[in-house]
């Protein structure tokens, strides 16, 4: 039955999907482009580099978990308050009937397609451009899948219990930016101070970063990346009890 949840957003999103292209994939080309090859030049000659082969190849991994992130709270933010309150689609869901359950899985794995599709996009541009050199990068696309879930059913709870959009200001200008800004996409988070250090290295974003990064650089080992595996995979799975308590609250009691 979730499987109907699903097709109607991936029906829906045949319509919009050109509207997507910027923020979905030509953001992150921006950032790796302007940050990897034109700071990077000059980390690179000036800085002494940061331990790897080049800068480019530092953030290109760390771009692409980021990426994911922002694709999946964009996707689980404004769509999910709007299938609440404005456009009611979710109602008309539980009327068909589906259930709770139905309804949130069918977004979330949609959710999750459009995180494939924004990931699969960059990682081949980014191997184009030679940012990303490993045939892992097949790997690493997963692992951003897998982090951008990790936002996505925890923002699902939260959206689905938000009456207006003033809550996702909140979200995006002291969550989402800071984590872009500070959990190891541009530098590692070893450079802050110890405190920022210790609060980056809770965030699930520190963790795909690190992980696509390991993945790609050769620098993974079997235990840090299943500690990276099932920390993301924690913030799945408390998020999806989170939010089907929430959707429960909202549109049955």
């Amino acid at each position: 039955m979730a499987g109907r949840a699903f097709a109607f957003w991936l029906t829906n999103y045949r319509r919009v999907w050109r509207g997507t292209i910027i923020s979905g994939f030509l953001s992150p080309l921006f950032f790796l482009v302007a940050m990897g090859f034109g700071l990077g030049a000059l980390v690179d000659a000036d800085a002494g580099g940061l331990g790897t082969p080049g800068y480019v190849e530092f953030i290109a991994p760390g771009i692409l978990a980021a990426q994911a992130m922002q694709t999946a709270v964009g996707e689980s933010t404004f769509p999910v308050m709007g299938a609440l309150k404005w456009q009611r689609q979710y109602h008309a869901m539980l009327a068909a009937p589906l259930g709770i359950a139905d309804i949130v899985l069918g977004h979330v794995a949609f959710v999750a397609m459009r995180v494939a599709i924004t990931s699969v996009a960059f990682a081949i541009v980014a191997v184009a451009l030679g940012a990303i050199t490993s045939w892992w990068v097949v790997a690493a696309v997963l692992a951003a899948v897998l982090t951008g879930l990790a936002f996505t059913t925890p923002v699902f709870a939260f959206a689905a219990r938000q009456d207006n959009d003033s809550g996702f200001n909140v979200l995006f200008r002291f969550i989402v930016m800071p984590m872009f800004l500070f959990s190891g996409t541009f530098f590692p988070v070893e450079q802050l101070p110890a405190v920022l250090e210790a609060v980056a290295k809770v965030t699930p974003l520190w963790h795909g970063v690190e992980l696509c990064r390991s993945l790609v650089m050769g620098t993974a080992t079997p235990a840090g990346s299943l500690g990276h595996v099932a920390y993301l995979a924690l913030w799945v799975a408390g998020g999806l009890w989170l939010a089907f308590a929430s959707f429960r609250k909202r549109l049955v009691t």
